[in-house]
């Protein structure tokens, strides 16, 4: 199997004013007066990992661990401190819920602001319009405002718009952990339909049965460090017993 994702030493570095500002009109006048001081942390340390084609790969770890970063960085929505990141392929990602929407359109505009965000075209769109509809079940609300949605409606159309055209790389996070019994089984069933035709994904959940049950391989961040990358029972195992010390 060929590679399709390759990160070379990755480390990802922010920058947080160490005192807590109350309003920006504080945060600004403090940084005329440059009495603002900075923390700095890394959020990734020098990450190697290699994705094949075909893999799913779950990514576990508690809050603040750097899944979400480590997601960015593949997705190409963060630029690393440090290190290289090489891909094969297009990329789906589904980040954060809501990510690419916005609240005052309608579903079905916000099939078409999200999809343009992820390379498509508007004839593209249209033409796979009422399979995006169908799939996330939302022909009854898909021309009402984006913020009348419950968070697992808003994530299956998220889903159903990022996997309607087959990616060679799906990037989750936490998208299986809302919505309902028999959505979560058809977003399992379109993932496995896409390994068998040989796309990549990286899953992070905080439910390791999910990890367990979908992924090929799993890693485990703490800190922005990776503590363990192998098979998935042996992975998750270790980061349970780390929760429990």
């Amino acid at each position: 199997m060929k590679s399709v994702i390759l990160l070379d030493n990755i480390s990802v570095r922010y920058r947080a004013p160490e005192a807590k500002f109350g309003t920006l009109k504080e945060f600004a006048i403090q940084l005329i007066k440059q009495n603002v001081r900075y923390k700095e942390f890394l959020a990734l340390r020098d990450i190697n990992l290699e994705v094949k084609e075909g893999e799913i790969l779950g990514i576990v770890g508690r809050n603040g661990a750097g899944k979400s970063t480590l997601l960015k960085v593949v997705s190409r929505v963060l630029i690393p401190t440090q290190g290289r990141v090489r891909l094969k392929g297009r990329v789906s990602p589904l980040l954060e819920l809501g990510a690419g929407f916005h609240p005052e359109l309608t579903g079905r505009e916000n099939i078409f602001l999200n999809g343009t965000l992820l390379g498509h075209t508007h004839r593209e769109l249209e033409t796979r319009l009422d399979e995006i509809i169908e799939f996330a079940e939302m022909e009854t609300f898909i021309d009402t405002p984006l913020r009348t949605y419950s968070s697992g409606m808003i994530a299956r159309l998220g889903f159903s718009i990022a996997t309607t055209w087959k990616p060679d790389i799906l990037i989750l996070d936490e998208v299986l952990s809302v919505g309902d019994e028999n959505f979560r089984d058809k977003c399992r069933a379109r993932i496995e339909s896409f390994q068998g035709q040989g796309t990549s994904t990286l899953l992070v959940s905080h439910n390791s049965s999910n990890i367990e049950a979908m992924c090929t391989r799993a890693v485990w961040l703490d800190h922005g460090v990776m503590k363990a990358e192998g098979r998935v029972t042996e992975v998750v195992e270790l980061y349970k017993q780390s929760q429990q010390n």
